[in-house]
């Protein structure tokens, strides 16, 4: 019995260490994630606040921030880092989806908070492969774009009811970004202890800003859905960038878009908290 236990306590040992080993390389890929996500939000809001300013930019979205960053010095080498960047953050959403770490569970919420995560993970893989086009030569990848696939929608059985379905899906979406920067819920994830009270105070704040900023983009484009479903008409539908144009032609345009443009600067300053600071709970 007792060369049993000596037999069986080294296994145990190894795999232990094993599921250690899995766990820390799933919580580095999913810090790389956030991180290179924080780059791209990061180049959106910037754009956005020098367009508001007057000194140039654009409304974009994250294909055209992927662009604008493959224009700049040393691209090759960004490009290349982003690509795998998002290509790990795709990954660790199919992750929380398929292994549920974090245990949402089975339930109704928990299972559209998953399928969010793995629709999450799709869009990132996307994202990774225009980079990828991007470092290669071979150009931005081209997509039907926010009009394409509303008009794809609408040409189907029922296809009003469906585009009004993913409006109210993204309104959803907005809501819950209003909600977690209310609640500032997204503490309860982070590991701040490091920080100084002051520094702590300010990276929650910014943290609020930028969650709320993107919940007002999100409500712009939901709303935009819902208009097209309501008019039957898929160019009344809006991406990310023509968004933000919207605002920029709006009464007090350039404040608005101002606004929005820092909040979106704050949520790619979340994202980098977010690669710092976050509980990795690895499967």
């Amino acid at each position: 019995m007792a060369t049993l236990r000596m037999g069986h306590g080294p296994s145990m040992e190894r795999l232990e260490q094993a599921g250690h080993t899995v766990g820390g390389w799933v919580a580095r890929y999913a810090r790389f994630g956030y991180a290179a996500r924080g780059v791209v939000y990061a180049t959106i809001g910037v754009l956005a606040v020098k367009l508001a300013l007057g000194y140039g930019g654009k409304a974009t979205d994250t294909k055209g921030a992927l662009v604008t960053l493959a224009q700049q010095p040393f691209s090759i080498v960004l490009m290349s880092l982003l690509a795998a960047g998002l290509v790990a953050f795709a990954a660790w959403r199919f992750v929380q989806a398929i292994l549920d770490p974090e245990q949402k569970g089975r339930d109704g919420k928990g299972l559209v908070t998953r399928a969010g995560y793995f629709g999450s993970g799709i869009l990132h893989v996307t994202l990774a492969l225009s980079a990828v086009h991007l470092v290669t030569g071979a150009g931005a990848q081209k997509g039907r774009g926010t009009q394409g696939w509303t008009a794809e929608l609408l040409s189907q059985p029922f296809g009003a009811a469906l585009v009004a379905l993913v409006g109210v899906g993204v309104m959803a979406f907005a809501i819950a970004q209003f909600r977690n920067a209310y609640t500032a819920k997204f503490r309860e994830k982070l590991s701040l202890d490091r920080m100084t009270p002051t520094h702590r105070e300010w990276a929650i704040r910014v943290s609020r800003f930028g969650l709320a900023a993107r919940g007002a983009v999100f409500t712009l484009i939901g709303g935009f859905l819902l208009l097209a479903a309501l008019r039957s008409n898929p160019n009344e539908a809006k991406g990310l960038d023509e968004s933000l144009a919207v605002l920029a032609d709006q009464p007090f345009g350039a404040v608005l878009l101002g606004i929005v443009a820092l909040g979106l600067v704050a949520y790619a300053a979340y994202l980098f908290l977010q690669a710092r600071y976050r509980r990795i709970v690895a499967p």
